[in-house]
């Protein structure tokens, strides 16, 4: 490898990018030997286990001794043998059934192809039966599942809770009444929005399954993050000391090498208007990834968006076509979610099977699904999250053979910000995933659909807490549920129409949604929810799909349609906004390390808030400079978010020092660049997007009577990113302090404090006074 690190240094577009190359050592396996009922040892040994890896003789134990388990190890390193084994052995012994549930179809396809086969080489007999229940299959399908009546069933959060648990006592009573074990595979994923929905249905699936006598344990898969226990016990509604976490991968690899390469800066003029840009990180990968696929190495290239994974591809190949390799470009496809079932299986054995040599494709292969080892894999920018770096990563590797990893950095904070700091990258510790279970805004309706379940009592509550009688209360008078008094106590059903549970999606927040047409067909071709739709679909934004551009005709609210049109625009928009923010309550507040004998009140506080954003127009913007070509005023509706957000002041002395230092305009773009790059640090810590997040900063707000800068959750009761920010502001301070130091900008840039997602087009933006006001806030003054 080391030898392929000094040929692509030597190639013709070299121009110092590599800023790092760290190699990871080589890793031995440690095997243990553990007990295992024959029929399945023999099945295993005929499919090349002939011996556990230590950590999965540990997970089996402990599921064998009772308890729930977190298994956090690296891909490739065997989890699914965790929760395999007492699967299968509980059904073989007494006919127990499993559920697994996994987050996207294409990892549950994968899954019951393997699971099948281990359970064919039991032989007759066994009363090991597998199956999936999606919404791929027909009517006639999920009947015939049904009436089969496995011991292993796969499914997805979605289809637990449209199918499943709405029909508990008429179609999956036999089901529920035998589960022991539950799987949640990729438990990391669920977080945010999505988890927080997912971590409701747990709690549903908890009570259901103590109506019908049951009491499963969970096996939780989980990457490598920050807090798995206290993720996999908040998603499932168990106590975190009934967890046992396993996460010393004792499985072997062979040495890792990464390279962090930075793109150059623009000779032409970007360095002296103070931009910092720097040129495209899509070009820098696909040099690299025709490079590697040439020299024989298969590659595998991940990219944020679909249209970039499949236009990229196209390109590449062209390319390889070009230097004469043209079976080499028959070899290169593209690999993302909106590919149909059988296309993506068809590219995932080729991989397999190393009949393709390079492959493009979305976070949709960073999942565990077997495309078996790679020599190479390729980051197009940085995927997000420290944890999807290394997930991506973990797909390189040929058993023990050294592998290589390229680390292609943006334009934007994190990329950059890592690309200075190669020792944040590889040391700071893993992120924390965040949901929130006890969302105030999402519980009603999932104590709705419980209610449609089976009936309520109060001895519910332990399943959706404190709140709980609150909300019970509220649907009864709402209409919702219907109070009856029995023999053994108050009961609620559910006396709304139709189906709660149809009523709600588990990947969104609000009920209302608005299609988007192709005028020239009227298909439906996407759509939005409502907030959404105000911000990418309004009249004359600019909107990419399935690799077609379209211009917004019409966006008519009283059908809650758009109207869009094809268009060869070169350019692309972004709306304009004006936002102000109300504190409802106080909830927790902290000292800040600043502590000036005349600010003996610097803090930090966690906040219940209402957001109200009003769109006022929209820039077009040229896609590749980023000038602004022209603005238009919108007339929308506003819009009002009530969450949860944390907020600091500007002390007096401190504000005092900036004014006097700097013009109002400057002070003002200081706490806003701030803001700005507070926001995009989060996910340094955090399991989140930067549009996850949301800010305000203001000169004056009546709340404190003081210059202040607002960070909220952008979900509607807060799904715990601010929370969990509250408890390491400080660090977060202390980081943002120093990308914005260290970028060498004149005014502000994507690399350190230019967001796009400003609804006030990045103005104003000031860096120094930034710089200050953080470095004074997370340091003491007995620190000097």
């Amino acid at each position: 490898m080391n030898d392929l690190v000094e040929w692509l240094t030597a190639r013709p577009y070299y121009t110092d990018q590599l800023v790092d190359h760290q190699t990871l050592p080589a890793r031995e396996a440690t095997t243990t030997d553990l007990e295992i009922e024959s029929r399945l040892e023999a099945a295993l040994s005929d499919r090349g286990i002939d011996s556990l890896y230590s950590h999965q003789a540990e997970a089996i134990s402990a599921v064998r001794d009772g308890n729930n388990v977190v298994v956090a190890t690296e891909t490739a390193s065997g989890k699914s043998l965790a929760y395999t084994v007492p699967a299968f052995e509980r059904a073989m012994d007494h006919g127990a059934r499993s559920l697994y549930i996994g987050p996207q179809n294409a990892l549950i396809a994968d899954q019951q192809e393997s699971l099948t086969d281990l359970a064919k080489g039991l032989g007759f007999g066994s009363r090991v039966s597998v199956a999936q229940y999606t919404g791929r299959l027909t009517q006639t399908e999920k009947r015939t599942v049904r009436d089969r009546r496995p011991t292993v069933l796969l499914t997805n959060p979605d289809m637990l809770h449209y199918a499943l648990l709405p029909y508990a006592d008429r179609l999956w009573e036999w089901f529920f009444k035998s589960l022991e074990v539950v799987v949640i595979d990729e438990v990391h994923s669920y977080r945010g929005v999505f988890g927080t929905h997912v971590g409701l249905v747990m709690r549903r699936l908890n009570r259901i399954c103590e109506r019908y006598g049951a009491d499963p344990q969970f096996v939780c898969c989980s990457a490598t993050i920050g807090n798995p226990v206290e993720h996999a016990a908040r998603i499932t509604g168990r106590p975190q000391e009934s967890y046992r976490l396993i996460d010393d991968d004792t499985s072997g690899r062979g040495p890792r090498h990464w390279l962090l390469w930075n793109p150059p800066e623009y000779d032409d003029g970007w360095q002296g208007r103070g931009s910092g840009r720097r040129k495209s990180s899509h070009t820098e990968t696909k040099q690299l990834f025709v490079d590697l696929v040439s020299r024989g190495y298969q590659t595998l290239a991940f990219t944020r968006a679909r249209q970039a994974a499949e236009q990229y591809a196209t390109e590449s190949a062209t390319e390889l076509r070009q230097r004469g390799n043209h079976e080499l470009a028959q070899q290169v496809r593209a690999y993302q979610a909106a590919l149909k079932h059988d296309t993506r299986r068809e590219i995932e054995h080729a991989l397999q099977a190393g009949e393709l040599r390079g492959i493009w494709s979305t976070n949709a292969l960073e999942l565990g699904v077997d495309v078996g080892g790679l020599d190479a894999v390729v980051l197009d920018g940085y995927p997000g999250t420290r944890m999807s770096a290394s997930q991506q990563a973990g797909r390189a590797g040929r058993g023990t053979d050294p592998a290589l990893v390229a680390f292609v950095g943006g334009e934007d904070q994190l990329d950059q910000y890592f690309m200075a700091h190669p020792e944040a990258f590889f040391e700071t510790d893993p992120e924390r995933a965040v949901a929130d279970p006890e969302n105030r805004q999402l519980m009603p309706a999932h104590i709705a659909s419980a209610a449609a379940e089976n009936w309520l009592s109060v001895e519910d509550q332990p399943y959706f807490g404190e709140s709980f009688s609150e909300i019970v209360t509220e649907l009864e008078a709402a209409g919702r549920l219907e109070r009856r008094q029995t023999e053994n106590g108050i009961r609620w059903i559910y006396s709304g129409d139709g189906s709660p549970q149809h009523e709600m999606s588990l990947r969104t927040v609000g009920d209302r949604e608005v299609d988007l047409l192709d005028r020239r067909s009227n298909d439906v071709i996407a759509t939005l929810g409502f907030e959404d739709a105000l911000r990418d679909a309004h009249r004359g934004a600019i909107y990419h799909q399935q690799g077609q551009t379209y211009e917004v005709a019409t966006l008519d609210l009283d059908r809650d349609v758009a109207e869009l049109q094809p268009t060869w625009a070169d350019y692309y928009t972004q709306i304009l906004s004006e936002k102000s923010l109300e504190v409802n309550e106080d909830l927790l507040t902290k000292p800040l390390p600043y502590d000036n004998e005349c600010d003996k009140d610097a803090k930090v506080v966690y906040a219940d808030v209402t957001v109200t954003i009003q769109i006022t127009g929209f820039q077009r913007k040229d896609r590749t400079t980023g000038d602004v070509l022209g603005e238009q005023d919108l007339e929308l509706p506003e819009t009002t978010l009530r969450t949860k957000g944390l907020y600091f002041t500007v002390p007096p002395s401190i504000e005092t020092d900036l004014r006097a230092a700097f013009t109002d305009q400057e002070f003002n773009g200081g706490i806003h660049a701030a803001e700005h790059g507070m926001i995009s640090l989060f996910p340094l810590l955090l399991l989140c997007d930067r549009s996850d997040i949301g800010g305000i900063s203001t000169p004056h707000h009546p709340h404190t009577d003081r210059s202040t800068v607002f960070i909220y959750d952008g979900y509607p009761g807060g799904v715990g990113l601010t929370a969990a920010g509250f408890d390491v502001v400080e660090e977060l301070m202390a980081r943002t302090a120093g990308l914005i130091a260290e970028c060498d900008c004149a005014e502000g840039c994507p690399a350190c404090v230019q967001s796009p997602q400003c609804g006030n087009g990045n103005k104003p933006l000031t860096k120094a006074p930034a710089v200050t006001l953080l470095e004074r806030l997370c340091q003491s003054t007995t620190d000097d």
